[in-house]
């Protein structure tokens, strides 16, 4: 069974990631999406409200591709979390030429802890591409529409949050 690690904070989960959850369903046979738990970025939801968003997007994802895709939280260095759960791949969304340049460094680290993990890299499709967590927070807080980047629970979470 090949497993694979997507890793992220989901502050909150986007449709760009939901496009980079399915397509690496035809990748692996589990997903795992590591939610991960970083006090630096200061969340604007909780991590039982991020795991609980990507657990319910996560069974209807699951149900309609046929892969097994389970929530993880961690705070550990990735390729820990990606040995924790027995990933033999981690797999990271693409949205433009910035997010390649940090990550491509943190491939070639992450090859150096281990060698047995690699990293595959996917890019967003093209009306994705701009979906990032951090804007769609600011367009919500500032009473914005935000059905064009996340599925409408979401955007019903983050205007409860923003008291809009």
């Amino acid at each position: 069974m090949r497993t694979g690690l997507y890793p992220g904070t989901f502050d909150p989960i986007t449709l760009g990631h939901v496009d980079i959850i399915e397509r690496a369903c035809l990748l692996v046979d589990r997903l795992v999406i590591g939610v991960a738990i970083n006090r630096d970025k200061g969340p604007l939801f909780s991590l039982e409200e991020r795991v609980a968003m990507v657990e319910a997007e996560s069974a209807r994802l699951s149900e309609t591709t046929g892969t097994e895709i389970v929530a993880h939280p961690f705070e550990n260095l990735l390729i820990d979390c990606a040995r924790d759960v027995g990933a033999s791949i981690i797999i990271r969304g693409l949205r433009a030429v910035a997010d390649f340049e940090y990550e491509y460094q943190m491939v070639g680290m992450n090859r150096k802890l281990d060698h047995s993990i690699d990293t595959v890299f996917l890019m967003a499709d093209a009306d994705r591409q701009a979906i990032a967590s951090k804007l769609v927070k600011e367009i919500a807080r500032l009473g914005g529409d935000v059905s064009a980047f996340v599925r409408p629970e979401i955007k019903a979470a983050l205007a409860e949050k923003f008291g809009k």
